[in-house]
């Protein structure tokens, strides 16, 4: 009797990450193949408090956790420590909990890996272990080839050996992929060189040398939205777009419980009128950007669904401008987490406010939405100009001076999208395209079902 396939999924532990590594999890599972999925302790605390009790025994997944060594009486680390301890901590209690694993049921030993890329260490163990392994690229593969080529614009000096753009210009590195300039590498973190050297050291550096030791490189993509950075990587196996809607039981991969309120408050709204507007899970800015956003949304006078976040900016609790929510309460609905999917495939839904990080970023290019673009770091500026430029489906806001981005900004971007009937119309020519792509024969379900088949042998 052939053994069923036993595969562990493990994503680098942040929200952006652990949701796509989930969703093809899922994936996973609905084609017969048994899953083990792997969190930090702390991470798996948070899905799970997320997640109704009664709906737990219903994920068709295993889900586990590991220490990442941090410990829960101690005041927050900063990223330097929180980077190290993952890496000093993961690598240990992941192999110690593949060979428990294995040392318990000889017809259901690992036989593949799945890991983000970004947790390369996990790649890493898997090879130590004569394991068969899959990188996963939970973003594009646009910002991927960038990554890829690191090392070479390090030996070319475009970039110093912190990842830092030599001359403030633009630089293009192929046709594959959109020029970028000083703020907008993958890897960027503008106003803190610090955290972007971090990044580039622990993330980017050894990027190679992970996809090489794997078997199999997949990607949150479709070969028809990047066709040209697909051809660059021509082993990358696109298998997007991945989705969590499509499973009508309990998902587990958001940090907050969602207010699933929202989409009967969406009902009432009419086709086609409500400006939404979400920031991912680690975004932030300061109360004064805040305030501007906040009356941004007012004066525009339609309807809006905001997702405020408790820790949206830094520092304290962000503060509403005073009588702000009893001004817009006909018309604004504000709550902390949102099922994002379901709010982009409503009706209602005019435009998506977005940092366009890649999981939005697929979810609202998925559902035919126009974006109004405003990106904060590493990868959502190199996705913000493949919406604005590449795809043409949507628009960019624009901070002032002194780095704002005004109330007047956000109104008149808005009015200048909506009634802009070309990126309407190339919004809904992608939409059908990411459906063509994950049907039967499209491009992404042929890549899916040909990895299936393999990790079966």
């Amino acid at each position: 009797m052939d053994r069923k396939p036993h595969v562990m999924v493990i994503p680098y532990p942040v929200q952006g990450h652990v949701m796509p590594l989930m969703k093809l999890a899922y994936k996973l599972a609905d084609h017969g193949i048994k899953v083990t999925f792997v969190n930090s302790d702390s991470m798996h605390g948070k899905i799970m408090a997320a997640v109704p009790e009664k709906l737990k025994e219903k994920i068709p997944i295993i889900l586990v956790s590991i220490s990442d060594g941090s410990e829960s009486n101690r005041e927050p680390k900063n990223q330097l420590e929180i980077l190290k301890s993952i890496s000093s901590f993961m690598p240990v209690n992941l192999q110690k909990l593949i060979e428990d694993i294995n040392g318990l049921n000889n017809d259901e030993q690992i036989s593949c890996i799945i890991a983000d890329v970004s947790a390369g260490w996990a790649l890493e163990v898997a090879k130590k272990m004569g394991i068969k392994c899959a990188a996963v690229s939970p973003y594009g593969l646009g910002n991927l080839v960038s990554q890829l080529q690191a090392p070479k614009l390090i030996e070319a000096g475009v970039i110093d050996a912190d990842g830092i753009l030599t001359k403030d210009e633009l630089t293009c590195l192929s046709k594959a992929v959109p020029g970028w300039n000083m703020k907008e590498l993958s890897w960027s973190f503008p106003g803190v060189p610090e955290v972007q050297k971090l990044i580039f050291a622990h993330f980017i550096r050894n990027l190679v040398e992970h996809i090489k030791i794997s078997d199999w490189l997949l990607a949150n993509s479709f070969y028809e939205l990047e066709p040209l950075a697909c051809d660059f990587i021509p082993d990358a196996l696109p298998i997007g777009p991945l989705f969590a809607s499509n499973h009508l039981g309990p998902f587990p991969g958001n940090f907050w419980p969602e207010g699933s309120i929202c989409l009967s408050w969406l009902d009432e709204q009419p086709a086609g009128s409500v400006i939404y507007a979400a920031f991912g899970s680690s975004a932030v800015c300061n109360q004064q950007q805040f305030n501007e956003l906040a009356h941004g949304l007012e004066i525009l006078g339609k309807p809006f669904l905001w997702v405020v976040r408790s820790n949206f900016t830094s520092g304290l609790l962000a503060e509403f401008p005073d009588g702000y929510l009893e001004r817009v309460a006909n018309y604004g609905k504000i709550l902390e987490w949102a099922p994002q999917e379901k709010v982009l495939a409503h009706p209602s839904v005019a435009c998506f406010l977005s940092h366009c990080g890649w999981n939005s970023t697929m979810e609202g290019v998925c559902m035919g939405v126009p974006f109004l673009c405003w990106p904060f770091y590493v990868d959502q500026f190199s996705n913000s100009t493949y919406i604005c430029e590449t795809w043409k489906v949507g628009l960019k806001l624009i901070p002032d001076e002194n780095g704002i981005v005004t109330r007047h900004e956000i109104k008149g971007k808005v009015e200048k999208l909506l009634s802009d009937t070309d990126i309407k119309a190339n919004s809904l020519k992608l939409k059908e395209m990411a459906g063509n792509s994950i049907s039967e024969g499209g491009s992404s379900s042929k890549n899916f079902l040909s990895f299936i088949e393999q990790i079966k042998q």
